[in-house]
């Protein structure tokens, strides 16, 4: 009985971990004019209220800015259209699924 009992847990368990599993995508976009401290500031302070965005991380010296975003609230192109509200256009360089 125990072992059962045991059993339908981890299989429940199980279950619900799938079901609340997110489907969080990373990308980088390459912002060009991301030149200055400022200009860093301004895209971290104003893209972090993008819907769905978890994680925003930039980098001056290679110009990216790595954004983690929940897939099923946003998309890049809606992140993209973030970038342009503040002058910055931003290309992809890569994507990629979160394990």
């Amino acid at each position: 009985m125990r072992k059962r009992l045991t059993i339908l847990f981890a299989v429940l368990c199980f279950g619900v971990s799938i079901m609340i599993a997110k489907d969080y995508r990373t990308v980088v976009f390459k912002v060009e004019k991301m030149t200055c401290d400022n200009c860093e500031k301004k895209i971290r302070d104003n893209i972090r209220f993008e819907k769905g965005l978890k994680r925003i991380a930039t980098g001056l010296q290679s110009k990216t800015v790595t954004i983690t975003y929940d897939a099923e609230k946003t998309n890049i192109t809606n992140l993209q259209k973030g970038f342009k509200k503040i002058n910055y256009e931003a290309v992809v360089v890569e994507d990629k699924k979160d394990e």
